[in-house]
């Protein structure tokens, strides 16, 4: 069964890093492009990083573009998201998702075009 479990959310005072990885385990292939996405209470979940497992192609929205920085580790099946330069605004439940190769390259950005979620991690930024 394919299975995506993200880890390392946590409470940081704004300006600080966390580090998220996303671990996938069962999937019967390993070039699925990853996501990461953020819902905000009250809000629209938000994709704003994706990388091509490919060519490891990376993509940024503008909101945490020079902010974070999404990188893959193919051999532990493990996507990470670095997150520096917090703000109280970043606060949200961080998913990571895996779609079809493809994806990061066309957008990357809709939910739509993921097939698979982990549970989720919260990140809480303090001002």
């Amino acid at each position: 069964e394919a299975r995506l479990v993200e880890s390392g959310g946590g409470l940081v005072q704004a300006g600080g890093s966390l580090r998220l990885s996303c671990a996938a385990s069962g999937f019967a292939r390993d070039d699925y492009d990853i996501g990461w996405f953020r819902q905000a209470p009250g809000k629209e979940r938000e994709g704003f990083a994706c990388i091509d497992r490919t060519d490891g192609r990376t993509y940024y929205a503008d909101s945490v573009k020079g902010r974070f920085t999404i990188s893959s580790d193919n051999a532990k099946k493990t996507v990470y998201l670095q997150m520096n330069s917090l703000e109280p605004e970043d606060t949200a439940v961080y998913y990571c998702a895996a779609g079809p190769p493809g994806t990061a390259v066309a957008g990357g950005f809709s939910r739509y075009e993921y097939d698979y979620w982990g549970q989720g991690t919260q990140v809480t930024v303090s001002s």
